[in-house]
């Protein structure tokens, strides 16, 4: 297996009994990395932003657990350990690891947005989330002019929502 199937592999065993989670981060993971594609981004951002994708929300479990709620910023606080150790296990270079962990922390903050791989795993959970919590058009309309940046985001929500 590659890094990228280990990786997901182990998503799916920290998620195990809870379809539901697993199938967002694939669905978020599918999105970012046909933004990241389209964009044409080096392979190492690309990368990133991928393995990003894959464990942006195992913060989710952890508050759960010790708040009994998950709100975004519980997310942001509880994520970046648990990521940190999955990429690790699953072969991450140590060099990546930390701006995966920033992107973990931040994947529910939309401003002093600092880098394209930020900006992509920003886009593809909106367009996943939208759909799962079936957002109003005057929250997607908001979202596509104050979040959505890349020609690819833009494209994809457009022609998914007709905007």
């Amino acid at each position: 297996m590659n890094t990228e199937e280990k990786l997901l592999m182990a998503l799916f065993e920290y998620y195990s009994g809870d379809p539901q989670r697993a199938q967002h981060a694939v669905k978020v993971h599918s999105f970012a990395a046909l933004i990241a594609s389209l964009e044409k981004l080096d392979e190492r951002t690309t990368e990133i932003i991928s393995f990003a994708a894959i464990v942006h929300d195992v913060g989710i479990k952890a508050a759960e657990a010790k708040y009994g709620r998950c709100n975004g910023a519980l997310q942001e606080k509880e994520g970046p350990a648990i990521a940190e150790k999955m990429l690790r296990e699953a072969g991450v270079e140590e060099s990546m690891v930390e701006r995966i962990s920033f992107l973990v922390r931040h994947h529910h903050t939309y401003t002093g947005v600092n880098g394209i791989d930020w900006r992509i795993l920003l886009e593809a959970d909106f367009i996943v989330n939208a759909y799962e919590d079936n957002l109003d058009r005057a929250t997607i309309e908001t979202a596509y002019e104050r979040i959505f940046e890349t020609n690819t985001g833009c494209k994809i929500l457009r022609e998914m929502y007709m905007l």
